[in-house]
């Protein structure tokens, strides 16, 4: 018997913002912007780019643009798509150590 398998959507399982946040470290943790810029569009559609729009104040055009694999989503609107998904962004110190510090 053959299984037939669909796509991964992992929208499907962002249903708490703890869900959301743990999403979205994986993908801050690679650094990569494009994998970011995913995650976030990932995020919006688990939210709902209608009700994403409404809570951001942005248009759903925009929204779908920004956070696509190849979108260059401004800071504002990052923020904007965090707040509205209740997930707040903090600095972390990647090392004991910064850069320019004396030794």
């Amino acid at each position: 018997m053959t299984l037939a398998l669909g796509p991964f959507d992992p929208a499907a399982y962002l249903d708490t913002p703890e869900a959301v946040a743990e999403y979205l470290v994986a993908a801050f943790e690679s650094g990569e912007q494009a994998v970011i810029a995913d995650a976030l569009g990932v995020v919006a559609k688990a939210r709902g780019m209608t009700q994403l729009s409404r809570d951001t104040g942005l248009a759903r055009p925009a929204l779908y643009r920004a956070l696509s694999p190849d979108g260059r989503p401004e800071f504002a609107t990052v923020l904007k798509v965090l707040h509205a998904r209740g997930v707040r962004l903090t600095p972390e110190a990647a090392s004991n150590r910064l850069p320019g510090a004396a030794t």
